[in-house]
Parts: structure tokens; C-alpha cells; sequence
């Protein structure tokens, strides 16, 4: 484990710098200085991918092409301030066998590590819900674990606020049927975020999705009979 690999001060009092002066002057007078905290942004990401390599597979190459563009894009947004105020990255697992992703956003006051599925199509989300509706009780032993509550507490995302088509409104698994996002997240503070085991304590957060990430990837690659639809 590289644990000399850290994420600086600089790097988050730099954010809070851009949020008081979100406009194109300031960031061009800074562009050196931004360019420097991105560069620790990337290393980091960078170790971090190395690590997680080892157990998962992945599409993204390097930590350089996991983190976001610091512009946003504000061509249909009532928020016409220029640039993001965070640091934010994610990991595309690699084949159709594999699904699920890893995201993280570094912030002063506001950084957690995300996994999950933020906004899976009709097919994918069809048939996540008739798994439930199937057998929910598999899932529910994934979210009631120890390592996961202890990590992520309980599992996030949009739900509907009635009953979802096709399915009974006193179905025993409705608390399940009605998400349409399925997300796991574990936040933490900057002295976690600014300490030498921040490497470390991402890696085990990103390793603990993992139950949740196979469940969803045998689910979403076979047929309610568990027959292969790769």
C-alpha cells in the first residue's frame, strides 16, 4: 500500500477558494496553481486504481482519465457559475459481466466514496425488481451485513412514492421495489481525508461494495432463472 500518497490541504482550500471566486479571471490567474492540486488529485486516484486493480477489473486506465473535467456544463443549467467546486472521479468496471461503478467526490466538508447504480435503464431496473420480487431475501442479507451497515449505513437513491407497475403495493419486498436508484455511500471527514491512511481507508470502502456489486452483476447478466443473458 502507498501510504506516502496523500491528498494535501492545498487541495481542499483550493475548492473553497474557487467557491468564493467562480468566475473565468480568478481560475485563469490560478491555473497554476490549479493545475498543481489536480496533479496530487490524479496521483491519488492513480494509486488508488493501482490498488483496487489488483481484486476488480477495470476500463479506466489510469487515475489521470478517472477524474471529471473541472468545467461544468452550463448550457441547460440555471447555475451559470463555470466550474465545479470538487474534486470528483470515477472507475468503469470492465465487461458486461461486471456492472456497477465506483465514484469519489473530495470536498472540503463533504467527501464520500459512492457505488452503485445512479440511473440504470428500463431493462436493467425491470429486472433488478423482479429479482426482489422473486427473492429479496438474498439482497436483504447484503444490506443487513455488519461490514455494510458499519460502512454505509443503509442503502440510498430516488425511490417511487407509489407502487411501481406490475407489482403489488403489499408485496413484502415494496421497500425494495420502489427504488429506482441503487446507491452505497461512506463519507468522510477532511482529518480522514488529509491523513496518510486515506489511500487505505478508500480501499477498504471501495472492497466492501463488492457483495453489492456481484449481487447486481448476477442479477443483471442472467434470466429470472438464472440462466446466462451474456
Amino acid at each position: 500500500m502507498e501510504n506516502q500518497i496523500l491528498i494535501p490541504k492545498s487541495s481542499l482550500d483550493f475548492l473553497v477558494q474557487l467557491k468564493e471566486n467562480n468566475n473565468k479571471p480568478w481560475f485563469e490567474e490560478h491555473k497554476a496553481e490549479y493545475l498543481k492540486e489536480l496533479n496530487y488529485i490524479e496521483t491519488f486516484a492513480g494509486a488508488l486504481l493501482h490498488e483496487l486493480s489488483k481484486s476488480d477489473v477495470f476500463e479506466t486506465q489510469s487515475g489521470k482519465r478517472s477524474v471529471y473535467r473541472i468545467y461544468r456544463d452550463i448550457r441547460f443549467s440555471k447555475d451559470k457559475t463555470p466550474f465545479k467546486t470538487y474534486w470528483g472521479g470515477s472507475y468503469k468496471r470492465a465487461t458486461s459481466a461486471r456492472r456497477g461503478g465506483y465514484y469519489f467526490h473530495i470536498e472540503k466538508g463533504n467527501t464520500s466514496l459512492i457505488g452503485g447504480f445512479w440511473g440504470p435503464n428500463a431493462a436493467d431496473l425491470k429486472r433488478i425488481r423482479s429479482e426482489f420480487a422473486h427473492d429479496h431475501e438474498s439482497f436483504r442479507e447484503i444490506l443487513n451485513s455488519k461490514t455494510f451497515k458499519n460502512n454505509f449505513g443503509t442503502m440510498q437513491g430516488e425511490q417511487l412514492k407509489t407502487t411501481p407497475k406490475g407489482f403489488d403495493a403489499d408485496h413484502e419486498a415494496i421497500d425494495l421495489l420502489r427504488y429506482k436508484q441503487f446507491l452505497i455511500i461512506k463519507c468522510f471527514t477532511d482529518e480522514e481525508v488529509l491523513s496518510p491512511q486515506f489511500l487505505e481507508k478508500a480501499l477498504e470502502a471501495f472492497q466492501n461494495m463488492r457483495p453489492f456489486f456481484d449481487y447486481m452483476s448476477e442479477v443483471l447478466s442472467t434470466d429470472i432463472n438464472g440462466a446466462s443473458v451474456l
